[in-house]
């Protein structure tokens, strides 16, 4: 799963948003290293919806257009879990690798040996 898909879909996790709120969410959750674009937003929540991970949850006129809102689907929720253990197991492979090397995660980079980072 490709790292906008997953932010897409954990955005939606805990309630359903529009497609600016969708924007705001992945910013928030990606510390602002991912910066969606709305062409880029609204094509992924095409095809999330095309793919049944996603549902329309509700339209509202606002100003005269038409806002729309989408929630997770089940099946989309069952994805995100499996991505979420999936990198879950990643992680813990990482760390198994790093403490091998005298590394602990967790700590600071300048606990590195040397102070590198």
């Amino acid at each position: 799963m490709q790292e906008p898909t997953f932010l897409i879909l954990t955005a939606l996790a805990a309630q359903p948003r529009h497609g600016y709120g969708v924007v705001q969410a992945v910013d928030d959750l990606s510390g602002g290293e991912v910066k969606l674009r709305p062409g880029t937003l609204y094509g992924a929540l095409d095809r999330l919806a095309e793919q049944g991970l996603i549902q329309v949850d509700r339209e509202e006129a606002v100003e005269g257009r038409l806002r729309r809102y989408y929630r997770l689907s089940d099946s989309g929720a069952a994805a995100l879990l499996g991505e979420v253990e999936r990198l879950r197991r990643r992680t813990e492979a990482a760390e198994a690798q790093l403490r091998g090397r005298g590394i602990v995660p967790g700590l600071p980079r300048t606990a590195l040996a040397g102070g590198a980072a």
